[in-house]
């Protein structure tokens, strides 16, 4: 059960939920159109961006990029110089971008309890893992980045 417990699999069933929503239950609400075509490409392209870059900073410095295991080193530089949670900042943009490219309006409910999921299920958890092996170094590391942006 933990091997799927991670958040492409929580991102994927927002997703799916979102767009059985739009559908199906679109009550007539849209909000369909250029800009929002543009916005939801510039979101999701910005989250694959995020999620890449951060890919390849975990690489750099050889460390495991699945979420409920420990890290063998801190990662502050790359992208993690502005955000401590770049992974989970590009799923919430790629979440985003997919409720207004199915044009799912009530799904955007769906956003703020993404985010919730994720601050309780992996980040929190993720940060406790990260103060116990790393003590001082992730305590200031915590102090000068900020955890979504």
């Amino acid at each position: 059960m933990r091997k799927i417990d991670i958040p492409p699999v929580w991102l994927l069933g927002c997703a799916v939920l979102a767009w059985l929503q739009a559908r199906y239950l679109s009550m007539g609400l849209s909000l369909d159109g250029g800009f929002t075509d543009l916005l939801s490409g510039i979101l999701i392209g910005g989250g694959l961006i995020l999620i890449l870059l951060a890919i390849t900073e975990f690489r750099k410095h050889r460390t495991t990029v699945i979420p409920h295991e420990t890290p063998s080193s801190l990662i502050q530089s790359g992208i993690f110089k502005r955000s401590r949670n770049p992974i989970y900042l590009g799923d919430v943009l790629i979440l985003t971008g997919l409720l207004l490219r199915f044009d799912a309006v009530l799904s955007l409910a769906l956003i703020p309890v993404f985010v919730w999921l994720l601050e309780r299920r992996f980040i929190l958890p993720e940060e406790d893992r990260m103060r116990r092996t790393f003590r001082a170094d992730f305590a200031r590391y915590e102090r000068s980045t900020r955890r979504w942006i």
